[in-house]
Order: structure tokens, then C-alpha cells, then sequence
């Protein structure tokens, strides 16, 4: 569900645009599914961040990892869950846009 919100939330902010009148209302319910999209990033993250840090010690508890190769693991694996964040604050700013571009609509029409 929030792969499909994610792929039809700009189509449809974009097909409200270009038609205008009516259109407000798809332009709405595009950033209601994007709401939705950035939302589900926000609950995942927590879970992505513990993956990373479950998956070092598991690799270091059976025997995978040795030595220095813990530490540098904890890094790259700290670095990946890193992006999950910067992608969810790329999200929240591309909503807080998208909420001062369009919630006034009402009031220009």
C-alpha cells in the first residue's frame, strides 16, 4: 500500500494541477498519500535503525566477524541505517513543501 501511495501520490498533485478547479481535490488526497508514505517511513525507522545494530552482534556472535572487523561493521552497517534517515527528513521536508505550496489553495480560489 505504501509503495502504490508513493507512486500515485505526485501523479495525482500533478494531473490536479494542470486541470485545475476540481483538481484541488486530487491535489489533496496526492498529499494525503504522501502523508501517509512519510508516516510509515517514520514508524519503519526505529526497526531499520535496530536491523543494523541486531545484525552486528549476531555476525560477531557466531563468528563471522573477528577483531577490528566488528568495529568497521558497526560503522558501515550504522552508515546504511544512517540513509534511512536522511531519506525520512528528505520526505518530511518534500511534505512540509508540498503543505505550503497547496494548503492555501482554498483561500486563493
Amino acid at each position: 500500500m505504501v509503495n502504490l501511495g508513493s507512486r500515485l501520490s505526485w501523479p495525482l498533485i500533478l494531473i490536479g494541477l494542470i486541470i485545475g478547479g476540481m483538481g484541488s481535490t486530487m491535489v489533496n488526497i496526492g498529499i494525503w498519500m504522501f502523508v501517509l508514505v512519510v508516516l510509515f517511513q517514520l514508524i519503519t525507522l526505529p526497526v531499520e535503525l535496530n536491523a543494523s545494530r541486531r545484525a552486528v552482534v549476531l555476525l560477531d556472535q557466531i563468528g563471522i566477524l573477528q577483531g577490528e572487523e566488528v568495529g568497521q561493521t558497526r560503522k558501515v552497517l550504522g552508515a546504511a541505517a544512517l540513509t534511512y534517515v536522511a531519506a525520512a527528513a528528505a520526505s518530511i521536508l518534500q511534505l512540509l513543501r508540498l503543505v505550503i505550496l497547496f494548503g492555501g489553495r482554498r483561500d486563493r480560489d
